[in-house]
């Protein structure tokens, strides 16, 4: 059964940087579109990032020139480099497989991202 296991998260101050990894397992990771999604408190999950199987990406408006998603299929992992984080920057963040606008695996537990001075 496939599985995500997201790490990397923690509490940076506003302009700091954080890697955030996401190691998959029980699936064929590299054939997959793969994306990151992330929960601010109190809010609905919202799609930021996405990288297809031929690494073509694509990224909201809002995290767009800060963030960026990769992928190392050889280790299933999928990576998201944030960059001159802002305090809007605070969730839970996810990755997941998707096939268009959808997602294919059940969520993981994510990992917290805080950003606060």
């Amino acid at each position: 059964q496939a599985r995500f296991v997201e790490s990397g998260g923690g509490l940076v101050q506003p302009g700091g940087s954080l890697r955030l990894s996401c190691a998959a397992s029980g699936m064929i990771f590299r054939i997959y579109s793969m994306a990151w999604y992330r929960q601010p408190p109190g809010k609905e999950r919202e799609l930021i990032a996405q990288i297809t199987n031929s690494d073509t990406t694509n990224y909201a408006d809002s995290v767009k020139g800060r963030f960026t998603i990769s992928r190392v299929n050889a280790e299933n992992t999928l990576y998201l480099q944030m960059n001159n984080l802002k305090p809007e920057d605070t969730a839970i963040y996810y990755c997941n497989a998707v096939a268009g606008t959808q997602t294919i695996v059940s969520w993981g537990q994510g990992t917290q991202v805080t950003v606060s001075s």
